[in-house]
């Protein structure tokens, strides 16, 4: 089966004055959808391998399905923790793991709001659990897929690739990261949390 593009869970205007509706829609309809594409264009190519047996451009192909993948999987979950409505702070299990993890959801918040300020160029800040070490970590990932840790589960991760913020707030990455914060959806970072846990 394709991967398709998902519906945004709220209207495009739902994040103002945070995140604009004109970004919004951009970001999603286009952005978003390119890796879609990308990732199904990367499948397709694939399969005519495993049929043919031609692996020669394998390299090539596995990393298009990487970038595009991540991309793609990675927006979901962009798109998901965020809703009107947001900001607070987290509660329960969540709330005593970050105190745990970072001494404080204040230092927590420092933490990933300066490594997403500081990804060298695109990619995304990530809050993840890691299952091995049983603990949350903050990750600063360029492009979509460089700089993970393999068996991290990803909980909560800002886009900072310039399509996320440009419309609104230029070259001003650090603004754009301290609104994030307003519209964050912590409920569903927690069902996530709790599935990862």
């Amino acid at each position: 089966m394709p991967h398709v593009l998902p519906a945004l869970p709220y209207a495009y205007n739902a994040l103002e004055p945070y995140i604009d509706e004109q970004t919004m829609r951009l970001h999603h309809d286009l952005h978003h959808k390119a890796y879609v594409d990308g990732l199904n264009a990367a499948e397709d190519k694939l399969a005519k391998m495993r049929e043919t047996g031609d692996f020669s451009n394998v390299q090539a192909v596995e990393r298009a399905l990487a970038f595009h993948g991540s991309g793609h999987f990675n927006h979901i979950l962009f798109w998901e923790t965020m809703g009107p409505g947001g900001s607070g702070t987290p509660k329960g299990d969540l709330a005593s793991q970050i105190t745990k993890d970072f001494s404080g959801f204040d230092k927590f918040k420092t933490h990933l709001s300066q490594a997403a300020a500081t990804v060298e160029g695109n990619g995304w800040g990530v809050l993840a659990w890691h299952p091995v070490d049983g603990h949350l970590q903050v990750l600063a990932a360029m492009n979509h897929q460089n700089q993970g840790h393999f068996g991290s589960i990803p909980i909560l991760m800002i886009d900072v690739w310039e399509h996320a913020y440009y419309l609104k707030y230029q070259n001003k990455r650090a603004a754009y990261i301290e609104a994030w914060w307003n519209v964050i959806n912590w409920d569903n970072v927690a069902q996530r949390f709790e599935k990862a846990t």
